[in-house]
């Protein structure tokens, strides 16, 4: 039987019995599968159920405990997104040079905003009706705000891998459709892209594929039939 990294394609993950600990806890016990190149895939469960540590673990910021993760995407390529409550707001930057930002894995930390990057940015910040806020603090933002200028940098970026953490959580109607229907375009440029949710009407409508994890693989596969393999009485 072919392990799951034997499967995997460029712009793919792939995970062979991955276990990942965060400090003294096991957040992740021998999952096994792949997150195809091109996919979109929602990852739900209970809280405390591992899923932004494995999206930690894709992205390169903790190490596997146990089991194989294979992605093949360049960590120039990858782009994680946490929840929005772990940004740091002190520092004081404007909406337009946090968004131009997303570059800097192209131009290094300490280069500055050509033209080019300048057109990027308004771009990026007219995507997500954020233009006539580039001049104001982030610290300024509402919520909502703050995540479009998040999903904005994004743009900037271009990456080939999305992780994203929660990210229409605590968000307004109006946020929620307009950066699902960002993710939504990416998935159709067949970029790889890795969801947590709480929503599983969201989940049905936005990811062909789903993740069930509880620690464990519960279920991985077609969203219906992924979400009808547990009911969890904690997601909404």
């Amino acid at each position: 039987m072919n392990s799951a990294a034997d499967r995997v394609t460029a712009g793919g993950v792939a995970l062979t019995g991955l276990c990942v600990r965060r400090g003294d806890v096991e957040a992740v016990r021998d999952v096994t599968g792949v997150f195809a190149a091109g996919s979109l895939t929602a990852v739900i469960g209970p809280n405390g159920a591992g899923k932004s540590s494995l999206l930690e673990a894709i992205a390169g910021r903790l190490s596997p405990s146990g089991g194989t993760l294979e992605c093949t995407v360049p960590a120039s390529d990858i782009a994680y997104l946490a929840q929005v409550s772990h940004l740091d707001l002190r520092v004081p930057v404007t909406v337009f040079d946090f968004v131009a930002a997303g570059a800097w894995r192209r131009t290094g930390i300490f280069a500055g905003v050509d033209a080019r990057l300048a057109r990027q940015t308004h771009a990026a910040l007219r995507a997500t009706d954020l233009l006539d806020c580039a001049g104001r603090l982030l610290a300024q933002l509402s919520s909502g705000q703050l995540q479009r200028a998040r999903f904005a940098q994004l743009l900037v970026h271009d990456p080939q891998l999305i992780l994203l953490d929660e990210p229409f959580t605590s968000m307004d109607e109006a946020t929620t459709s307009h950066l699902v229907a960002l993710v939504a375009a990416w998935h159709r440029e067949q970029r790889t892209i890795i969801v947590v949710l709480h929503d599983r009407d969201l989940a049905r409508e936005l990811c062909p594929t789903t993740l069930v994890l509880d620690r464990k693989l519960i279920a991985w596969g077609p969203t219906e039939q992924a979400l009808a393999a547990h009911r969890w009485r904690h997601v909404a």
